[in-house]
């Protein structure tokens, strides 16, 4: 893949990811942040981002599986990974190999792990799941059933190092009463399974649960870590959603694509596959070379989103291709093949957002972001 700003890329600001890692250690004053950079850090290029973040201090990183994890060790991330996900049998060995740090998903699975590394004379290092209300792993520990000496028995198992504690968060993003008191209950609940392992003589090592909502809305809760991933990035899932706190984050990702040809269509003329949209009036027409397999959702076609050109707003039209798409540039004077479209940042004073195209398609940003596809390059942001 050439390393070059023609055709599409993406811009990633360096010094926005150190701003905004400031902005939530003021959230969550002394718990250190885990940065999560799975998803290819959501889009972002997660090698480039853990060195910035491991410059800006961070020594812990989340991924979602072993693959990711190892392409941070094959590009000299030496700092702790936890792997959030399945990581399957075959790929255990990897886990000592690599000194990686696996989530587990069952006590089942935990009892797996501890058989394997028994044959293979080795200790792999962990952190327990306690599923306190997302119920999708980790050992159940909720009102209706609490498996308490599950979790005890992962602490026990002579060939896992159980090191480390989390939960998860499923509304923390919920303003509403009933998904605060829920939240609020599954703090309750994870304090709970801290206190029974003191109890019982065990310290549970390093304790987690705050997602990116979750450091927004409910500060510090005084763990050892916080796991952010878009806060990092400068961005939330959607910015209509209301938060309690107001962090003054800067997007570090902005995203650009060339014009490739400009014509001017005639009232009647149609443009791209399925004639989904019908020239009203003389219509210059610049046609830009990004389409949804660069990672931009179909699913925004025809729904008024704008990019800009030369700072102009300008209406997407006709179906997302491939490869390439079209907007009525009819506003903008100048425009020329060879000119910057900015789909996603600021151009000549004016803002587009990746919230923008998230609305159009139905989705939240997380998606948006990591469906960036690898061959759109990923590149550090140009001085002013």
């Amino acid at each position: 893949m050439l390393e070059a700003r023609s055709r599409a890329w993406a811009e990633i600001d360096e010094q926005a990811i150190v701003h905004n890692l400031a902005e939530v250690q003021k959230l969550v004053g002394k718990t250190k942040i885990m940065g999560i950079v799975k998803a290819n850090a959501y889009g972002h290029g997660d090698v480039a981002c853990a060195r910035v973040l491991a410059d800006a201090g961070v020594d812990f990183f989340g991924v979602s599986s072993v693959d990711e994890a190892l392409n941070l060790r094959d590009h000299g991330i030496t700092q702790d990974i936890l792997i959030l996900g399945y990581t399957p049998p075959e790929h255990f060995h990897y886990l000592y190999e690599k000194n990686l740090v696996q989530s587990l998903c069952s006590y089942a699975y935990a009892q797996k792990l501890n058989d394997f590394a028994g044959a293979h004379h080795q200790v792999i290092r962990a952190h327990c799941k306690v599923d306190t209300g997302m119920n999708r792993t980790g050992v159940i520990y909720q009102p209706q059933e609490k498996h308490m000496d599950e979790i005890l028995a992962e602490y026990r198992l002579p060939h896992v190092h159980t090191e480390g504690i989390f939960s998860h968060f499923p509304v923390s993003d919920d303003l509403q009463e009933d998904s605060r008191t829920f939240t609020e209950r599954q703090i309750r609940l994870f304090q709970e399974v801290l206190n029974g392992l003191q109890e019982q003589g065990i310290d549970p090592g390093i304790r987690h649960i705050q997602n990116s909502y979750g450091i927004l809305n409910y500060g510090d809760l005084g763990m050892d870590y916080c796991r952010p991933g878009l806060l990092w990035m400068g961005v939330t899932s959607d910015d209509t959603i209301p938060i309690r706190s107001d962090p003054d984050f800067i997007p570090v990702l902005s995203l650009y694509a060339n014009v490739s040809v400009v014509k001017t269509i005639q009232p009647g003329m149609t443009v791209s596959y399925g004639r989904h949209f019908t020239a009203e009036r003389p219509t210059k027409v610049a046609t830009l070379s990004i389409g949804y397999a660069d990672g931009l959702p179909r699913l925004v076609s025809n729904q008024g989103w704008e990019v800009l050109i030369h700072g102009h707003r300008c209406p997407q039209i006709g179906n997302i291709c491939m490869d390439q798409l079209m907007v009525d540039a009819t506003e903008v004077p100048d425009v020329q093949e060879g000119d910057t479209a900015c789909l996603v940042g600021t151009q000549n004073g004016q803002r587009v957002t990746i919230d923008e195209i998230s609305r159009k398609a139905h989705t939240i940003n997380n998606e948006t972001l990591s469906a960036l596809a690898a061959r759109v390059p990923r590149m550090k942001k140009r001085g002013k």
